[in-house]
């Protein structure tokens, strides 16, 4: 039996598969925010209601949380739930729990999920592309999820936007304080922010990214220009990652994955970028939706 938990800012989810993925429970609950030893808890007492409802004990049990997981010390650090940073929650988790625990980012557990058993289930090389609120990303290669040295591998999101044109210079602030980041462009708040500048509105009063997809369906000129945009630097930002590890699929995962054109209109614009004059890896819709997150913790 497989057990995962999704630590997010504000839920936490659990979830038992079986042996062939199928699922035998599922909790979500609120997350105790700024708080280390109730969000300790509140896991604790996930896994055992998850256990009671599947009636079967998991012998070991996979996390997904925001940030990078430290190799050495298990540490996370640069996640949005910042009660969590610099604390030892592997350990701390495995003493609560009784049993080993592995920690992940949780991009690392929606890439491996798809990889698994969803949209990039069979491909050897799979790059999930995350677009939310932020930027991320993780690499899975025949089967196995990639963490790398720094535990950083696809934080594509924190690179600099490929080709920049004059107008995309310096480029605006990412989250981590550097301009020009293709989190800076390619995140849901990127492409409104670059909408509200498009219209000569403040960022911070424009509408969201869902409202423009809208706008933009209903024939809003000002908004289908910030959509074409978005794409042609989607394209770009894709192409480095196929020149650089040639996978055989990208998944594209968080909330701006659900925008039906971009698996049309993005792969031309990748095509031109990529070294070799051929294209052939294959932009894909994540298959498990939300449940990405949480599948990929069980698989961990």
């Amino acid at each position: 039996m497989r057990l995962g938990i999704d630590f997010g800012g504000t839920k936490i989810e659990g979830i038992m598969l079986d042996r062939d993925g199928a699922e035998l429970a599922r909790k979500r609950i609120p997350t105790p925010r700024h708080d280390y030893d109730a969000s300790i808890g509140a896991i604790h007492n996930l896994v055992l209601d998850l256990e009671r409802q599947a009636g079967v004990t998991a012998a070991r049990i996979g996390i997904g949380v925001p940030g990078a997981v430290d190799r050495e010390n298990g540490r996370v650090r640069g996640g949005n739930a910042t009660w969590m940073t610099d604390r030892d929650l592997g350990a701390d988790l495995a003493a609560a729990l009784g049993r080993p625990v592995k920690l992940a980012n949780d991009a690392n557990c929606f890439v491996l999920s798809e990889a698994r058993d969803g949209a990039g289930a069979g491909a050897e090389v799979v790059f999930g592309a995350v677009l939310g609120s932020g930027v991320g990303g993780g690499l899975v290669v025949h089967g196995r999820l990639l963490e790398g040295a720094n535990a950083i591998t696809g934080e594509w999101g924190h690179v600099p936007l490929p080709d920049p044109r004059d107008d995309e210079r310096p480029g605006p602030v990412c989250s981590c304080g550097i301009p020009g980041h293709v989190e800076a462009w390619l995140s849901g708040r990127a492409l409104a922010a670059d909408y509200a500048r498009r219209i000569g509105r403040d960022p911070a009063d424009g509408p969201r990214a869902q409202e423009v997809i809208a706008r933009s369906g209903a024939g809003e000129a000002a908004a289908e220009e910030t959509l074409r945009r978005f794409e042609d630097r989607l394209g770009r930002a894709l192409a480095t990652i196929v020149n650089v590890i040639d996978p055989d699929v990208i998944v594209l995962g968080g909330g701006l994955s659900n925008v039906p054109r971009f698996y049309e209109t993005v792969p031309p614009r990748i095509a031109p970028h990529v070294f070799g004059g051929r294209f052939r890896t294959r932009l894909l819709r994540n298959h498990h939706g939300d449940s990405s997150g949480v599948r990929g913790a069980a698989w961990l």
